[in-house]
């Protein structure tokens, strides 16, 4: 059994951890930095791993410990980890992606335009140090529905959705006057055209250069209240169909325009009247996810492809991934509180259990305690997969969970 190094196992890398240790894999984890957001560190499973070294500054002798340790890979578990992954990799001499575009691989900037080279559609954007000269941009050379966002986020972490002058400009000083999901000072921010479709992220696994596709699912979003986008629910895309193989193709495409050669990767594009857009890949997992449930009824996931793969490389090669899946009608739901909570109720998380269609939750009940309005990802209470054979029972569990939420669901 080889033994993996997991930069930041946190969110689904902690799912990675438990499947790579069910499967008698040795663990070691790494943490990319010193601080980190406790909506991650909540995740963390340590009896995965066999040796756990924290962060350590000095790179040489991070990659000396490894090396004693007999690491054979090392993998992302989330965002933040992902430079240091690949950098390590790149040092250990162990399959990884291409270092020389390690940046374009978290700076959205970068990636843009490195994709953008390789002929494929992104936003109309530009990167700014100062609000005035991101206004000044927009004013001139977009005065449209505009995104703005940092250049190194994750999730909706201080996205903004703007109509006008007036909003790219609060939004803009919002970004750099704040610091990311990591911890770290904003000095950049990202103004990008916004676009119109259907919403898509694409989870691939690859290796040497070869990418399959494990799963596909359809975005649905909605305006929050702070201006930026709160997620709604997720339904998977059958990879059989030929929608898949229309996103397959453009998302190929960008992954080895980023240099993803071996690592899992996260990709959202959006398909508009012009085709496929980019809008961001990160080399690792994608998030907010139960891999059982979506084996359950897909056959596969992408934690537990990419377990198998890193268990045995060349399964990856025996994976069909043109085959048709999913046993029933699916839906991945977020859970949205639509009024600050002071008490939360003590019975909301087990009141979830009695919608129809209701097969598993993720959520996060404290009773008494208070709960934010939901503004963004991570002010989200949690998410529950509704399932059944007939989609409009999916669809009556949904209604009725939102019904719930508007009356005082979480509480008062």
């Amino acid at each position: 059994m080889p033994t993996i190094a997991i930069v930041d196992g946190y969110s689904t890398g902690s799912a990675l951890s438990r499947a790579l240790a069910e499967r008698g894999v040795t663990c070691v984890h790494v943490r990319s930095g010193e601080s980190l957001y406790d909506y991650y560190l909540k995740t963390f499973r340590p009896g995965d791993y066999a040796v756990d070294l924290g962060f350590v500054a000095d790179e040489d002798h991070l990659v000396d410990r490894l090396r004693a340790l007999g690491v054979d890979r090392v993998v992302a578990g989330t965002e933040p980890g992902v430079v240091l992954a690949d950098t390590l990799n790149h040092l250990l001499g162990t399959p990884g992606n291409d270092i020389a575009t390690v940046t374009a691989r978290r700076d959205k900037s970068a990636m843009a335009a490195t994709v953008a080279a390789a002929g494929l559609a992104v936003p109309a954007g530009r990167c700014f140090e100062s609000v005035d000269q991101a206004v000044s941009w927009y004013a001139t050379s977009l005065s449209g529905p505009a995104v703005v966002k940092p250049v190194d986020g994750a999730g909706t972490d201080n996205v903004r959705f703007c109509e006008s002058l007036d909003e790219v400009r609060l939004a803009c000083a919002t970004v750099l006057a704040s610091v990311n999901l990591y911890g770290v000072p904003n000095r950049r921010v990202l103004v990008q055209e916004r676009l119109v479709g259907t919403e898509f992220y694409v989870n691939t696994v690859s290796y040497a250069g070869a990418h399959r596709v494990a799963e596909i699912w359809r975005y649905t979003k909605r305006p929050g209240p702070g201006g930026g986008p709160i997620y709604d629910y997720e339904e998977p895309v059958d990879r059989g169909s030929a929608l898949a193989r229309q996103l397959r193709e453009f998302v190929s495409g960008v992954l080895d325009a980023l240099g993803v050669r071996s690592s899992a990767a996260h990709t959202e594009l959006m398909l508009t009247d012009r085709g496929p857009v980019l809008i961001e890949a990160g080399a690792r997992l994608g998030g907010a996810t139960l891999p059982d449930v979506v084996a359950k009824f897909c056959g596969v996931s992408q934690t537990f492809l990419q377990a198998q793969h890193l268990v045995d490389p060349a399964s990856l090669d025996q994976f069909d991934d043109r085959t048709p899946g999913w046993a029933a009608a699916v839906r991945n739901v977020s859970l949205i509180n639509p009024v600050p909570v002071a008490a939360q109720a003590g019975d909301w998380y087990a009141r979830l259990s009695e919608l129809p269609a209701a097969v598993a939750i993720a959520a996060r009940c404290s009773p008494g305690a208070g709960l934010p309005q939901t503004v963004d990802l991570f002010s989200s209470p949690g998410y529950l997969y509704l399932a059944a054979e007939d989609p409009a029972e999916v669809e009556r569990s949904y209604e009725m969970l939102r019904r719930w939420e508007r009356h005082g669901l979480y509480g008062s």
